[in-house]
């Protein structure tokens, strides 16, 4: 009797057990699944294994051996893991040399969390939008990236974290910007997804903060990329509203600028709108071998001694590195 007692028990227990796990949160999509904000740790937000600059129109899988990749960017990676980075957000869009593959691969060799997207890349005069883009409404658009989201790129099975978009420089959207844009809105709204986009000057940056609002989407929902080619005054101005002021160019040449930049934005009181990474990397398939590749170091290596040396506490770094992270790209839906 007793025994029979504590095997009902057992599987009792096991089964609580398993609904907790199954309840578990989870609100980042990595390429090798889905894993809980709070197990991002060290995360640098805006990174590239790949890149191809040929154009929508010509790129594809068949532009780069894949173990050639691997093979080339693995000890990279694994050397900015031994400095304790946890995630990468890979922000490669499709047509601009996305690969899904690569980067479960690279994952799993490593160690390290991954991230990939979903979007379409409209700077540079719109040469890495496929044309069909062009023919189609925003909401149509929208369903393609939901649909990777729900599904999984292609056949790989593999969803994107966030969304990545870019939009040219001008102070006014043009149509094809305005319209990807839009739909980036429309697939946050129905998936939670974070919406990244490469902006360069405050004016462009603002005109998408005003289409968020018109919206009802919180500027919460979306990240500055490239911040750092904008004004302070931008830069705060974006941060008021609650985007994030992604300040992502690291490197050791340029240093004291980028602590300035960080510096600037603390005095403000806005250290906890701030993200960090390099835009580092990376493999470029018209280049002998790949081609000359930059690591993901600089940061570790020189950015947080730097900051550490201008007073800046391990509660600070950790918001920058770990916590701002975490509450960016943490799905959900961020509405007004």
């Amino acid at each position: 009797m007793i025994s029979r007692i504590y095997f009902v028990s057992a599987i009792l227990f096991m089964s609580l057990l398993g609904c907790s796990n199954a309840t578990k949160e989870k609100d980042i999509l990595t390429v090798t699944g889905a894993i809980s904000a709070s197990e991002m740790g060290a995360t640098l937000i805006h990174e590239h294994v790949l890149v191809d600059f040929i154009g929508a129109d010509k790129t594809g899988y068949h532009r780069w051996n894949r173990e050639e990749v691997v093979q080339k960017v693995l000890p990279y990676l694994q050397k900015a893991k031994k400095l304790g980075l946890n995630t990468l957000l890979e922000c490669t869009p499709a047509y601009l040399g996305r690969d899904p593959q690569i980067l479960r691969e690279l994952s799993v060799k490593s160690g390290l969390r991954i991230l990939t997207n979903t979007g379409f890349y409209g700077a540079v005069q719109d040469k890495y939008i496929p044309a069909f883009a062009f023919e189609i409404d925003a909401d149509s658009i929208a369903a393609i990236w939901i649909r990777e989201f729900e599904q999984g790129i292609e056949k790989t099975g593999i969803r994107p974290g966030f969304i990545k978009i870019s939009v040219d420089t001008n102070a006014i959207l043009s149509e094809i910007d305005e319209k990807i844009v839009r739909a980036a809105i429309i697939t946050h709204r129905k998936t939670g997804l974070t919406i990244v986009s490469h902006t360069t000057s405050d004016s462009p940056a603002f005109a998408q903060l005003d289409i968020l609002e018109k919206e009802d989407i919180s500027p919460e929902a979306w990240v500055w990329t490239h911040a750092q080619e904008g004004t302070l005054e931008g830069r705060i101005h974006a941060a008021h509203k609650g985007a994030w002021i992604s300040i992502d160019d690291v490197n050791k040449e340029e240093l004291d600028s980028t602590v300035n930049k960080i510096i600037s934005l603390k005095s403000s009181g806005f250290l906890n709108r701030v993200l960090i990474s390099h835009d580092a990397g990376w493999f470029d398939p018209d280049a002998p071998d790949g081609g000359e590749f930059v690591g993901y170091t600089d940061i570790f290596t020189h950015l947080l001694p730097a900051l550490r040396e201008n007073g800046f506490n391990q509660m600070e770094i950790d918001q920058l590195l770990i916590e701002n992270p975490k509450s960016a790209y943490k799905i959900r839906v961020r509405t007004e």
